[in-house]
């Protein structure tokens, strides 16, 4: 009787021992000082199908830009204030040869460019009708997914357009204790080819990996760590089963008296 008693005993402290896990499984950016670069890296989004920009058109006369913007002007008069001029800009959806329909100017592609290409191309084309034209850019659906072992997955759309890795996690929450934080796959869309990287965030190298920075449409997925895929191998029941182990032993302790 004894023996099964300490078999027993044996057991349930042989769960408690495996359950613990390690520090160095669970912490970030170990070895910061040693690894991080001094040097930043410079973001340049390029435009994929699908984006959808807002391209406004300025001049030192406003009248000469009417014609390069998709806009509608109306004055709204306001107690004790002059005409305020409110505009409604329409955006540019780039189609899936990378095409955008330009006022006055027509057609122009704009496929795995950047802002400032863009800028550069309008404003010489541009130049042609305005002295000295300014052009602004923006990417107005910027987003990225973040699945798996996160505590609130989804898409996340944001207004700037340098979001790190890091940063997309936080807006899911950070990981949760079951996510496998040395093993993060990043997928994305480069040249019109599908590519991959891995990083570790609990060490400090990969701040300068180029997957740092994420794109628009990248997809982060955080996969479970081996306590979650034991646990999911040992099913729900695994607390009943350690329950009536206990139970076992609280009554063969109580035989084992008599």
């Amino acid at each position: 009787m004894k023996k099964i008693i300490n078999l027993s005993l044996l057991l349930l402290v042989s769960l408690f021992i495996f359950s613990c896990a390690s520090k160095d499984k669970i912490i970030y950016y170990e070895n910061a000082e040693k690894d991080i670069s001094n040097s930043v890296q410079k973001v340049n989004t390029r435009i994929q199908p699908d984006d959808l920009l807002m391209i406004i058109v300025s001049a030192l006369d406003p009248d000469l830009a009417i014609p390069f913007n998709l806009t509608s002007t109306s004055t709204v008069m306001r107690e004790n204030q002059a005409g305020v001029g409110q505009q409604s800009q329409q955006l540019y959806l780039v189609d899936g040869n990378g095409n955008i329909e330009f006022p006055v100017i027509g057609q122009i592609n704009v496929l795995n460019k950047t802002k400032q290409d863009i800028i550069d191309e309008l404003q010489s084309k541009i130049s042609v009708y305005i002295n000295n034209p300014i052009i602004n850019v923006r990417i107005m659906n910027f987003k990225v997914t973040v699945q798996g072992e996160v505590n609130r997955p989804g898409v996340h759309t944001i207004t700037s357009e340098r979001l790190t890795v890091v940063e997309a996690l936080s807006l899911s929450g950070d990981l949760t204790i079951y996510g496998n934080r040395n093993n993060i796959l990043i997928f994305r869309e480069e040249n019109g080819k599908r590519i991959s990287q891995r990083i570790d965030i609990t060490k400090t190298d990969f701040i300068n990996s180029p997957f740092y920075y994420l794109k628009q449409n990248d997809i982060v997925y955080v996969e479970p760590n081996k306590t979650r895929v034991n646990a999911s191998a040992v099913g729900p029941n695994a607390s009943i089963f350690i329950s009536i182990a206990s139970l076992v032993i609280g009554i063969l302790t109580l035989i084992s008296r008599n």
